[in-house]
């Protein structure tokens, strides 16, 4: 017989000192350490549904004691906790104690609660205070942290994989640039750089033009006195031979 089922039996019988003593040391631990403790109902759950119901508890990290009311209040008192209320003291009380997860103690109960009416929510102690009956199915309803711890990495990779997309997209396209580029034959290159440089050449074969005129201009007046010069020297040489 386990020391679990044992504290479950000595809520029905008179139970030492000692034994007492032992309860009430195992009980400070639990409170000083737990973010959250859950009190629940367990009349008429057999030894069977007290036994899964450890189990389902165990496995999500969390301990479920049952000790007497009395007991419960005194370990409350001694880790320095407010004093349980009325309501949620009622009967035989069970207690879950959750110490990495304030929501898992109370889903877990919560859970097994539909498949057994005879267990039922009392409220809990969430932080050093206590919460109601609802306050406590309310937060037995809400997501856990590995329910949000999945909906965030949900969220996250969404943008990302249309990041990934986006970028992949351009890469490609900037591959096949390069790779057309690549494969482009030499003397095709080499026709198609000409073209571009063709302007600049045609520009500099037509700046020496306007120099050509000036020059022939230049040349034009240069040569007007001089015809002018032989036009007027029949003149002189007609008065010498009149003479």
């Amino acid at each position: 017989m386990t020391r679990e089922i044992f504290i479950y039996q000595t809520n029905t019988m008179a139970i030492t000192k000692d034994q007492k003593k032992e309860i009430l040391k195992d009980l400070d631990d639990k409170f000083g350490r737990s973010k959250a403790v859950y009190f629940a109902d367990y009349r008429g759950l057999s030894v069977k549904d007290i036994a899964n119901l450890r189990k389902a508890l165990r496995e999500e990290g969390v301990d479920f004691r049952v000790a007497k009311k009395t007991l419960m209040q005194l370990s409350l008192k001694n880790s320095d906790l407010p004093e349980a209320p009325s309501e949620v003291m009622q009967g035989p009380v069970g207690a879950a104690f959750g110490y990495d997860d304030v929501i898992l103690a109370v889903k877990t109960l919560h859970n097994f609660s539909k498949g057994n009416d005879n267990l039922k929510i009392l409220g809990g102690l969430v932080e050093g205070k206590f919460i109601t009956q609802a306050e406590a199915v309310e937060l037995a309803q809400l997501p856990s942290r590995e329910e949000l711890l999945a909906k965030l990495v949900g969220s996250m990779k969404a943008p990302v994989s249309g990041f990934y997309g986006v970028t992949s997209g351009l890469l490609r396209g900037l591959v096949q640039v390069l790779k057309a580029y690549g494969e482009q034959k030499p003397e095709e290159a080499a026709a198609e750089a000409p073209k571009e440089e063709a302007p600049a050449e045609e520009a500099k074969a037509e700046e020496p033009a306007p120099a050509a005129e000036e020059k022939t201009e230049e040349a034009a007046k240069e040569e007007a006195p001089a015809e002018e010069k032989a036009e007027e020297k029949p003149a002189d040489d007609a008065e010498e031979s009149s003479s």
